[in-house]
């Protein structure tokens, strides 16, 4: 008698798909979201980084904090780092610091506030014609009219705009934290200054969306596990990696993919100014970081590290899938795997996340987090296209904004062509 082989995870993942069509389409959402939960967690392979990640998962994908309309509360347990020396340590870190000062901006008086914002305007569109492919939706059986296709755009603005808040704010208590525990004391006068940055930064995304769009979501779980999980480690590079390379990486790429194709001009401005500030955020994180993980860890730690990355990019991956708009606008009127498929080869959001991965995956080349080893994984989820751009200590934010708007200058050519 041989051994019968182990079903494969593709194997067993076919066989739940059909045991699951069976069920009510509620019930089937419900399994659906916890097999996501599921296929998350096999990606870990670190022990320690299960124990980073795990319980912050439990809080932000299974029992869902975020969603349940109270604050939450995180214990902080980091040590913060005193020098009574003053010492002028980073070169660098000062030359950022006198630039974050010359860089400040007042989001009540540098904004065009009196600007009327219509959502729903087609002459003023938030979202460009293109940006999603609605005859999939059709095949699924949902048919949108112009209006309604407007009204949508509209939803999924302010849902991206929603994250966008719900980061800032987990940025501006992370980069308290960090000023605390940074070991340089020129990274704290910078430091100071990214408080006040993420102040207001949290301040202008909320009084656009509560004034502008009238409209803001809930923290999305993915967003919500990864707050958690920098506010609770104790580790001061860890909130630097986490923070200031992962989600101001990604932030970054997503802010510059809405500036350049957004024709709402106080929304354009608003997203101009952030991204200024989020080029000098992002460059702290690498200079902080950089010698820190090439000569001052072990291999040991290094690995954890890379891991805990790879792990944080595909939470952030899955962050964009918009499930807070499918449960408000489609929830019993189509599957979230057909959701999925809508959100996932949507132009606009396929471009979105271009953009956000290729400010990314540089940065953890750069910081010394890209090993041939993790490569791989990098690869397998389709990542690899990124290994080679720029990291943030080589692009400021005018070079940035250029490229962008040169960008959309060529793309608008096209179109009147």
């Amino acid at each position: 008698m041989t051994d019968r082989p182990e079903p494969t995870h593709r194997a067993l993942t076919s066989r739940l798909a059909s045991l699951t069509a069976r069920l009510p389409a509620r019930v089937r959402d419900t399994v659906d979201r916890y097999l996501e939960v599921v296929d998350l967690l096999r990606e870990i392979k670190d022990p320690r980084v299960a124990r980073s990640l795990g319980p912050s998962g439990l809080r932000g994908l299974i029992l869902r904090r975020g969603k349940q309309g109270v604050p939450t509360q995180f214990q902080a347990r980091h040590q913060a780092h005193f020098d009574w020396t003053y010492p002028s340590d980073h070169a660098d870190m000062a030359e950022l610091y006198r630039r974050a000062k010359r860089g400040q901006w007042d989001g009540e008086t540098y904004l065009p506030w009196a600007t009327s914002v219509d959502p729903d305007n087609p002459e003023v569109p938030l979202l460009p014609d293109g940006w999603f492919d609605y005859d999939i939706l059709a095949r699924a059986g949902v048919k949108l009219d112009d209006a309604e296709q407007r009204r949508f755009k509209h939803s999924i603005v302010a849902w991206m705009l929603s994250q966008f808040l719900h980061g800032e704010q987990g940025a501006l208590m992370a980069s308290a934290q960090v000023t605390e525990a940074v070991q340089f004391f020129d990274g704290k006068y910078y430091g100071a200054t990214q408080v006040v940055d993420e102040a207001r930064h949290v301040e202008v995304f909320h009084r656009y969306l509560d004034t502008k769009m009238e409209k803001l979501y809930q923290v999305n779980d993915n967003l919500f596990v990864i707050i958690d999980a920098l506010m609770e480690d104790a580790r001061w590079d860890m909130k630097f990696l986490g923070m200031q390379i992962m989600v101001e990486g990604l932030a970054l790429g997503a802010f510059g993919t809405l500036y350049k194709i957004t024709r709402e001009p106080l929304l354009k401005q608003l997203l101009k100014m952030v991204i200024q500030d989020e080029a000098r955020h992002v460059h702290y994180g690498v200079l902080a970081l950089r010698e820190h993980i090439t000569k001052h860890l072990t291999d040991c730690e290094r690995r954890e590290r890379e891991q805990w990355s790879f792990e944080v990019a595909l939470l952030m991956r899955n962050r964009f899938m918009a499930y807070e708009v499918y449960e408000e606008w489609f929830e019993g009127l189509i599957t979230r795997e057909q959701w999925r498929h809508f959100v996932g080869d949507a132009p606009g959001m396929r471009e979105f996340r271009h953009v956000m991965f290729s400010r990314l995956v540089p940065n953890l080349r750069e910081i010394g987090l890209l090993s041939d080893r993790i490569k791989v994984d990098y690869d397998r989820v389709g990542l690899s296209q990124y290994f080679g751009g720029l990291s943030a200590d080589q692009l400021t934010a005018e070079k940035m904004l250029g490229d962008l708007d040169a960008s959309n200058g060529a793309l608008s050519a096209g179109r009147a062509a």
